[in-house]
């Protein structure tokens, strides 16, 4: 029986179901969480702008090329990333689901290895992060017999 995993997250974290074929239903497989991606962009960065001297009365400050919140959020869907890519490699699914909010879920297609891309068959543009089990369910009833 084809396994599918059902990843549900958004950028601080997420849970990974597994559906073991029609009528067997979710089984939680296992909870991520990052801490950083909750906290304030102030609170991720160690000091203020650099300043840079320019020819006349003026300056500038130096300023990062991501925010420091979009960051964590590329870090989180790369360590997300990672572990797909393990678990098709060891064939622990055959199927995958994505449910993210729209602009997680771009940056977690975005980190997936081509082989895992090739096992999505579904996404949704939601975060459900919050959302009991049986809900769940009845939302992802339209691609999956539970």
């Amino acid at each position: 029986m084809a396994n599918t995993w059902i990843l549900v997250a958004n950028s601080s974290k997420a849970q990974l179901y597994l559906n073991a074929g029609p009528k067997k239903g979710l089984k939680k497989l296992k909870e991520f969480d990052h801490a950083a991606s909750r906290e304030k962009a102030s609170q991720l960065v160690t000091d203020r702008p650099g300043h840079n001297k320019s020819h006349g009365n003026g300056h500038g400050a130096y300023v990062p090329q991501t925010d420091p919140k979009q960051h964590e959020a590329q870090h989180f869907a790369l360590e997300l990333s990672r572990f797909l890519d393990l678990g098709r490699t060891r064939n622990e699914y055959q199927r995958l689901i994505l449910v993210a909010p729209p602009a997680f879920l771009g940056l977690l297609k975005g980190q997936l290895d081509p082989h895992v891309l090739d096992r999505v068959t579904d996404s949704f543009e939601k975060d459900y992060t919050k959302v009991p089990e049986r809900e769940l369910s009845s939302h992802l009833e339209q691609c999956i017999y539970l």
